[in-house]
């Protein structure tokens, strides 16, 4: 059997439209991503997850979602819990550690039972970026704090919470988007600190939580380790920093090809992606003009990314463990108030 293509899509509304059915039908993507758009009632969320997996004709297909919480959670009120950012949990560790750790455990344990309740298996989340002074502020409080050994520690917690609520974590952004001047949304933040520094700040949670499932790229130019590309698009950083330097050794995705931080055509995007390195691409738009020239330039599964992908699953299924969600938000909501 041909495995999946190495990539992950959006789509357009909270419904499958035709077009799209068939489309992905065609191009059998390895997985979806869900934005607000795609958001109404659970049970719309939950039909919409079983439809995307049908359509593909694969039930264990990893439907992921942005739900870090603060400012970036696409699950909301009033059928959602609101989750504080990680920021909140780098205020409490200043004050007592080990109820800052619990607290962020049990933040993403209550994150992963919203999202397994609805079909959603991936949550990129957390954020391992370590902020400098007077960075642009699109990391800002999603950051637990500005200590890389905070930022780990937190981290850690974090993704266990995940993986006990039979939820994928994505540290992201692998290396590093703490240093970034400006916003890969907009345009391609070049970083001119030199590896030694990278090395004792912006790599160091990464290589604290190598070991993590799923890491996510950034969409930044390390002048130190490539002066002419992006880290999403370097066979420098990824082989030689992410795979090599941090040790990280799971599934590795890019960040959105559509950001403006990236060059060339979607078609060339993804082709480059890939050819760095990279085990899957991102396409988050639903745009479907867009999403047929990344297929276009996207290719199967290689057969490392294949074995990376099955054994991030199975650690999803064999971490789950047994939780009260009330009493997982009582607790949460006590810590919090102690800090």
């Amino acid at each position: 059997m041909t495995a999946p293509r190495a990539v992950v899509f959006g789509l357009a509304g909270p419904s499958l439209k035709p077009d799209e059915r068939r489309f992905f039908r065609a191009t059998d993507p390895l997985g979806f991503i869900l934005f607000a758009r795609n958001i109404e009632t659970p049970d719309q969320v939950r039909a919409l997850t079983a439809s995307l997996r049908e359509t593909i004709g694969r039930a264990d297909a990893p439907i992921l979602i942005d739900q870090e919480g603060g400012r970036v959670q696409r699950l909301r009120p009033p059928h959602w819990r609101s989750a504080p950012p990680a920021a909140r949990f780098g205020d409490a560790f200043a004050r007592d550690p080990d109820q800052a750790k619990e607290a962020a455990r049990l933040n993403h344990r209550l994150i992963a039972a919203d999202l397994a309740q609805l079909g959603i298996t991936v949550d990129c989340a957390p954020v391992l970026d370590v902020p400098v002074l007077g960075a642009h502020d699109v990391i800002g409080d999603r950051a637990f704090a500005r200590s890389p050994a905070v930022v780990a520690e937190l981290g850690r917690a974090a993704v266990a919470g995940l993986l006990a609520g039979g939820v994928i974590p994505v540290v992201k952004h692998i290396p590093g988007h703490g240093r970034a001047f400006a916003d890969s949304h907009r345009e391609l933040p070049k970083v001119v600190a030199a590896r030694a520094e990278l090395e004792a700040t912006d790599f160091a949670p990464f290589q604290a939580l190598s070991d993590a499932p799923w890491a996510m790229t950034a969409h930044v130019l390390y002048a130190a380790l490539d002066p002419a590309l992006p880290a999403t698009q370097s066979k420098a950083v990824i082989g030689g920093i992410v795979r090599g330097a941090i040790g990280f050794a799971g599934v590795l995705v890019s960040d959105d090809l559509g950001m403006s931080a990236l060059a060339g055509d979607f078609r060339a995007r993804a082709e480059a992606c890939l050819g760095a390195g990279c085990d899957v691409v991102l396409h988050c738009s639903g745009a479907m003009a867009e999403m047929q020239a990344v297929a276009d330039g996207s290719s199967p599964l290689a057969p490392a990314a294949k074995k990376r992908i099955v054994a991030a699953e199975a650690r999803r299924r064999k971490s789950l463990e047994p939780f009260d969600w009330a009493e997982g938000c009582a607790r949460l909501d006590a810590l919090l108030a102690r800090n």
